[in-house]
């Protein structure tokens, strides 16, 4: 495969500013513009390529990409990845995979079925930082890995729908995160301040502990995420806003990273992700292999974000519970 052909469906604010710029530097070709407001999708057409169009699958019909990229409204999510895979198309998505855990669970088993690859954009699985994070970590055996915590707050959301949802929206990321450093969760536990704060206990089926701070009455402009990964043997991990890292071993600081330019807020495609996630997209279609955030990590993600959800309006621990990709198979255990 030379230049993978991509389609796009979506031609509002954010993937205009986070996707499409992305596309021809990650070594795609654009060749088709989806939106039901025409005038986007001619705009974006305009301004980075490829034929315009007000339906999916006209679209994928007529140009027989390589591959499609899906960024409107999440409650589509689901119906149009279902749709291209059926045509034999592989799909990226924009976050979330779904509604809910059940929705993207469908979606996993439809990619399993049609052997069509299915991959959901959750960013931070790509950022430099946690990349690197990932590295170091898979270094220990599991028995080393003691804990990870994370502190994630953003400014006041709304909170009146899903979408609008802190936990939902935003926090989401970061619960992806965790299973992708630490593996799958076992067990939550989840106090709440209703829908605007969050301290969430974990235990991970590795045996490692962690724990998650949210809070949504900081600020968009100012980041606040810091992130803690303890080992055996004095050796820990600290990322500061997706950026910057420093690493200690033996108890000596062996590793510093700060980058040159303030990344975090979205000025390289590297270290938030954006432009790493499409690369490894576009990879995975030229060797025929998934990508690190396929839809059924995807659906675990959405398992644990459900599970924090019932603790904290239970009042305790929940235990966290996979389905088998394959309808009818055994149950993962808790």
């Amino acid at each position: 495969m030379s230049d993978p052909r991509l389609c796009i469906v979506g031609a509002g604010n954010l993937s205009s500013r986070r996707i499409y710029p992305y596309i021809g530097l990650a070594g795609a070709e654009l060749v088709g513009v989806c939106d039901l407001d025409r005038e986007k999708a001619e705009r974006n057409a305009r301004r980075f390529g490829g034929a315009v169009y007000q339906e999916m699958e006209t679209m994928l019909d007529a140009e027989k990409p390589d591959g499609v990229i899906i960024c409107i409204d999440m409650d589509r999510h689901a119906t149009l990845a279902q749709a291209a895979m059926r045509r034999g198309i592989p799909v990226y998505t924009e976050k979330p995979p779904a509604p809910s855990a059940a929705a993207a669970l469908a979606v996993a088993r439809v990619s399993e079925e049609t052997g069509v690859l299915c991959t959901t954009a959750f960013k931070k699985r790509y950022a430099a930082a946690y990349a690197r994070a990932k590295a170091w970590i898979d270094r220990f055996p599991a028995d080393d890995l003691y804990a990870i915590s994370f502190d994630y707050c953003a400014a006041q959301y709304p909170n009146d729908t899903l979408r609008g949802s802190f936990l939902f929206d935003f926090c989401l990321h970061v619960i992806d995160l965790a299973g992708y450093l630490f593996g799958d969760a076992a067990r939550v536990f989840a106090f709440d301040k209703g829908p605007d704060a969050y301290a969430v206990s974990l235990r991970f089926r590795n045996g490692a502990v962690g724990s998650f701070t949210f809070a949504d009455g900081r600020s968009f402009s100012i980041p606040t995420e810091e992130v803690e990964i303890t080992a055996r043997g004095g050796n820990f991990m600290t990322v500061h806003n997706s950026s910057s890292w420093r690493v200690t071993e033996g108890g000596v600081c062996t590793e510093w990273r700060e980058p040159p330019t303030f990344t975090s807020a979205g000025d390289s495609g590297n270290d938030t992700g954006h432009l790493a996630e499409i690369v490894d997209f576009l990879a995975a279609l030229r060797e025929g292999r998934t990508t690190r955030s396929n839809i059924y990590e995807s659906y675990k993600t959405m398992v644990l974000y459900e599970a924090i959800l019932a603790s904290a309006a239970r009042g305790e621990a929940v235990d966290v519970a996979y389905e088998p990709l394959r309808a009818g198979a055994r149950k993962e255990p808790a």
